[in-house]
C-alpha cells in the first residue's frame, strides 16, 4: 500500500488526513473513511484499520477533524459533534473526486464518539453504502449521567454552567477540562476513567504527539444534546457491523445494544468481543487486530464486488 498526505475543505476550514491506497490496483477501488473519538487524531490507532482495509483492496481515508491535531480551525481543542459530522460528510465528497476511487462504494468506520457519527452517517448520506461502528457513543446524556454518578455529574453541571456564563460575558474566554484523569474524585474530566488517562498518555509518546488531554468545557455541553436514537430508527438498507467490547462500562454496552436492536435493516450484524474492554481496543494489539478483521471482512463483503 501507499499513503499519501490529502486535504479537503470543510466548511472553510482545512482538513487534513492520509489516503491509504491499496497497491496495483487495476481499477477504481472503493474507499472507507475513518476518524476518532473523544480528542483523537489522526495517529491513534487508526492506521493499523486503515492499513488493514488496504491489504484487501479497500482504499482508507483517515482525518483529523477540524480544531484537531494537524487540521485547522478554532477554537484548538473544541469538539463540535454536528461540525465532526460534516467532516465525514465533506470526506465523503473528497472521495467522489478522488482519481482511482469508485464514487459508489463508499464506505464509514468509526470507534467510540465517532462510533455513533457514521450511524448517524448511514441514516443521513445515501452516499455511504456500508459502516462498522465500534464501541460506539450512543447517547450522550445518559452517558455522562451513569458514568459521572450524581455527586460527579452535579460538579459537572456547574462546570458547564460557569463556561456558558463566562463566554456570554466575554467570547475571547472560556473553560477547558481533561479528557480524562487519573484522580477524579479530585479533578473533573469529560470521561473520568484513570485507564483512559494512562492509555492515552503512553500512546501519546509512542505513536500519536499531537493527542492533547483537553478539550473545551463547550465541548461537553455539547455531548449532553448528542443521541443517535432519532437516526438509527433510518437506517433502512445500509449495511451496519457494530463491534460492541463485552461489559463496555465507558460508553455502555448496554445502551449499545439497544441502539443496534432499533436498526431496521435486515442488513446488520452485532460482534461482541469477550474478554475485553473499551480501553483495551487500544492497548491490546491483539484485541485491535480481532476487531480489525472484524471491520475489514464486513467491508470486503459489502463493497468490494462478488
Amino acid at each position: 500500500m501507499r499513503r499519501e498526505d490529502i486535504e479537503f475543505d470543510s466548511d472553510g476550514t482545512v482538513v487534513r488526513g492520509w489516503l491509504y491506497r491499496p497497491d496495483n490496483a487495476a481499477a477504481d477501488v472503493p474507499a472507507v473513511v475513518l476518524a476518532g473519538g473523544w480528542c483523537y487524531v489522526r495517529e491513534l490507532v487508526m492506521p493499523h484499520y486503515a492499513e488493514r482495509f488496504a491489504v484487501e483492496g479497500i482504499a482508507a481515508l483517515v482525518f483529523d477533524y477540524r480544531n484537531l491535531g494537524a487540521s485547522d480551525g478554532e477554537p484548538r481543542q473544541h469538539l463540535d459533534p454536528w461540525a465532526q459530522i460534516r467532516d465525514y460528510q465533506n470526506a465523503i465528497s473528497f472521495l467522489e473526486h478522488a482519481d482511482g476511487i469508485d464514487s459508489d462504494r463508499l464506505g464509514a468506520w468509526g470507534i467510540s464518539y465517532s462510533g455513533g457519527h457514521v450511524l448517524i452517517a448511514a441514516a443521513t448520506d445515501p452516499r455511504v453504502k456500508a459502516i462498522v461502528s465500534q464501541i460506539p457513543v450512543v447517547d450522550g446524556y445518559r452517558n455522562m449521567r451513569r458514568v459521572h454518578g450524581t455527586l460527579g455529574y452535579r460538579r459537572l453541571w456547574q462546570a458547564i454552567l460557569e463556561d456558558r456564563r463566562l463566554r456570554y460575558e466575554d467570547p475571547s474566554k472560556r473553560l477547558y477540562l481533561p479528557h480524562a484523569s487519573t484522580t477524579p474524585e479530585q479533578e473533573l474530566s469529560s470521561w473520568p476513567f484513570p485507564e483512559t488517562k494512562t492509555t492515552f498518555a503512553a500512546l501519546q509518546q509512542t505513536e500519536a504527539p499531537l493527542y492533547q488531554n483537553v478539550s473545551t468545557m463547550e465541548s461537553v455541553d455539547l455531548l449532553l444534546n448528542y443521541d443517535v436514537g432519532p437516526f438509527v430508527t433510518r437506517i433502512y438498507d445500509t449495511p451496519t457491523l457494530m463491534i460492541v467490547a463485552e461489559g463496555d462500562d465507558l460508553t455502555l454496552w448496554d445502551l449499545e445494544i439497544e441502539s443496534y436492536n432499533r436498526i431496521p435493516t435486515e442488513r446488520k450484524k452485532l460482534v461482541v468481543l469477550p474478554h475485553t474492554s473499551h480501553m483495551t481496543l487500544y492497548s491490546d494489539r491483539s484485541k485491535l487486530e480481532v476487531a480489525a478483521d472484524e471491520a475489514a471482512r464486513w467491508f470486503v463483503q459489502h463493497l468490494l464486488p462478488a
